[in-house]
């Protein structure tokens, strides 16, 4: 059976408040998932992205309710794989969490690439390694000072990434109304056809997966939704933080297609900072190049906490070593062999960022975000067997899956996104044969120990 969670463990003691809880989930969210995944969405689906954008955050919002009323039901240390393996068995919690587990470590990867990219802007002369390994340290030592400093710190780190929206928005609208005058580019709100369609209907379906991205990292609300106060309110924080970042996304996207013609969008750079640079503001890229970083490093922490917790209870449900279950004592309590496992993938994830071809790992990061999309996936089938039935209930599981398979769908049909959706199929499948291997030496009721 999955652990339970304890009152002693500090993940689950309830000293959050809702507004706390919201913003973890903002700063586990935002990201460059949006800051540049939006751009390549964009380029593929122009201005249909706005109603993908709308449809992804109605579609994250089932899971995150789903995994929510879960979490209130029955609370459990390891979160959304805790509860498939309730629902299906341990197959099924060995292998959402070994999945979870691999597309964070290609995610922590791509995002210290990005660090690394971003760095270089200001110092071009230093090797990107470099920048990955000191990056890499800071979010490790972040994690070593506590549950409570990662919440600090990324409290921080959400309200830099909002403001720094909230920045856009205002500058954008003044570039609109004239009183920023001298851009590149004509102003033109996005309502032709060939804006909104650029593509067509098979390039908006493709573009889908990027809208989901942007999403990406609410599943960690899962985990921290047992250290609010009142834990009824888990609900309502999960609403404010998808409302949020809904709003946010929808505007700021729509201005950059209104300051920009879809011509002028850089699969490679961040809409808002080509948007942006368009005028003479000398300072602004400088500003945001700041902002994508913070937002990057923001990220990766977020995912090192995450798949630490993960990797702990996975060990202690006997799916890996025991090791990786031992934690130091005090009010820390550091899990050290957990975090330096992951720390070890994490450099050679950073390895093969930094030697493979470039496009060659955007597609390992876009299958990142689809096996990210199947752990999703199975927060819903999961509810559909663990929570009471009703109408209201099933009407959302079975409209989230719809969305979800949607948007999984759309990516083979792209041939940006086509070679991510197969490395994502091929990375399941291998977890899928080793948990069959495994299954055949399991014992009915047993765990198996390491």
């Amino acid at each position: 059976m999955p652990t339970k969670a304890t009152k002693t463990d500090p993940l689950t003691t309830g000293t959050m408040n809702l507004w706390q809880l919201s913003l973890l989930g903002v700063a586990c969210t935002l990201g460059t998932g949006y800051f540049l995944g939006a751009g390549i969405g964009l380029t593929m689906g122009g201005a249909s992205m706005l109603i993908l954008f709308l449809l992804a955050a109605v579609g994250t919002y089932f899971v995150l309710d789903a995994l929510i009323q879960m979490t209130n039901a029955n609370p459990q240390q390891g979160s959304f794989r805790a509860y498939a393996q309730l629902a299906y068995g341990r197959w099924a919690g060995f292998s959402c969490g070994w999945i979870y587990w691999g597309s964070q470590l290609m995610i922590m990867g791509s995002q210290l690439a990005a660090l690394s990219l971003f760095t270089r802007f200001w110092f071009p002369a230093v090797p990107m390694w470099l920048f990955a390994v000191i990056y890499a340290s800071l979010g490790v030592g972040v994690i070593l000072l506590g549950a409570k400093a990662f919440e600090r710190s990324e409290h921080f780190f959400a309200l830099i990434k909002v403001s720094a929206l909230l920045m856009f928005l205002l500058i954008a609208a003044a570039a609109i109304v004239g009183w920023i005058s001298g851009g590149l580019h004509p102003l033109a709100f996005p309502i032709t056809h060939a804006t909104f369609l650029p593509s067509g209907l098979k390039g908006s379906w493709s573009s889908f997966i990027y809208a989901f991205y942007a999403f990406g990292g609410t599943e960690m609300m899962g985990l921290f939704a047992m250290r609010l106060k009142k834990p009824s309110e888990a609900s309502k924080a999960g609403t404010l933080m998808i409302l949020l970042l809904a709003i946010l996304y929808i505007i700021s996207l729509f201005l950059v297609l209104t300051l920009l013609p879809l011509h002028a969008l850089h699969e490679k750079k961040s809409p808002f900072q080509v948007s942006l640079e368009s005028y003479p503001l000398p300072f602004v890229p400088h500003v945001f190049n700041a902002i994508l970083i913070i937002a990057a490093f923001s990220t990766m922490v977020a995912s090192l906490f995450a798949v630490t917790a993960i990797l702990v209870a996975l060990a202690q449900d006997h799916d890996a070593p025991l090791i990786f279950a031992r934690k130091t004592k005090g009010v820390r309590q550091i899990p050290y062999a957990a975090l330096a496992f992951t720390t070890g993938g994490m450099a050679a994830a950073v390895v093969l960022a930094l030697i493979l071809p470039e496009n060659l790992y955007t597609f390992i990061s876009t299958a990142a975000g689809l096996t990210l999309l199947f752990i999703w996936l199975f927060i819903l089938l999961s509810s559909g067997r663990l929570l009471p039935r009703s109408s209201s209930l099933s009407f959302k599981r079975w409209s989230g899956i719809l969305l979800i398979l949607c948007a999984i769908s759309g990516a083979a049909c792209h041939p940006t996104t086509r070679p991510g959706f197969w490395i994502s199929l091929l990375f399941i499948l291998l977890i899928a044969l080793i948990t069959y291997v495994l299954h055949l030496t399991w014992r009915p009721n047993s765990k198996k120990r390491y």
